[in-house]
């Protein structure tokens, strides 16, 4: 069996460029590893993604919303990250239901209890092995994104800082409820020192990808 990794964080922590950096780490020990993305990574999840975060969508409900990332994420589940897994790879994904934790169910107060029961609807039970959540100020998040001219800008960019801050918040709140499985890692800091102190998390929790 394989290993499932996630990356988490408000906008702008850098998830994308780490998990590229990381893939190439894993990669260079030996491990088959493959990269993907929520919502997204195979067509049908795509085609969920393109509705999700088209700025022009500004009267989705919240419930909507919520939904919708529940089915991209059973598609993307049972299509790729599943058969990736029993082929014995290394799985690395830009966001999983933490971030339905956190955004729906936290900063658009659907209630997180309310968003895990329709995630667990979606996933049954499965959950990553291993969840390194990238702690950033909301603040400096957005400027990074607002200076990285040829990063997509969805819908949740254009949300008010409040919103950030509460999911900034759902983030402490969803690491409280599974601290044995999110790591958290300092991401204000230079980009450099991140990735070593994610490769850190890596090697210290994934021993059993070595053998």
């Amino acid at each position: 069996m394989g290993y499932f990794i996630t990356l988490e964080g408000v906008e702008g922590s850098g998830k994308s460029t780490l998990i590229q950096n990381l893939k190439e780490f894993v990669g260079s020990i030996g491990r088959e590893v493959i990269v993907t993305r929520e919502p997204g990574g195979i067509d049908i999840s795509e085609q969920i993604r393109s509705v999700i975060l088209d700025t022009k969508n500004t009267k989705m409900d919240g419930r909507t919303e919520a939904l919708l990332y529940a089915a991209a994420r059973r598609q993307h589940l049972v299509e790729r990250i599943i058969p990736s897994l029993q082929e014995g790879k290394v799985v690395l994904c830009d966001r999983f239901i933490d971030s339905s934790l956190a955004y729906q169910g936290y900063a658009r107060e659907l209630g997180i209890d309310e968003v895990l029961s329709i995630n667990e609807f979606a996933i049954g039970s499965f959950m990553p092995d291993l969840t390194i959540y990238l702690d950033l100020d909301p603040e400096i998040g957005l400027s990074r994104i607002r200076k990285n001219k040829g990063r997509e800008v969805n819908r949740l960019d254009l949300e008010e800082i409040h919103f950030h801050k509460k999911v900034r918040e759902g983030y402490e709140a969803v690491i409280k409820r599974f601290p044995e499985r999110i790591v958290t890692v300092d991401a204000n800091q230079e980009f450099n020192k991140v990735f070593a102190d994610v490769k850190e998390v890596f090697l210290d929790r994934a021993k059993e990808i070595f053998n």
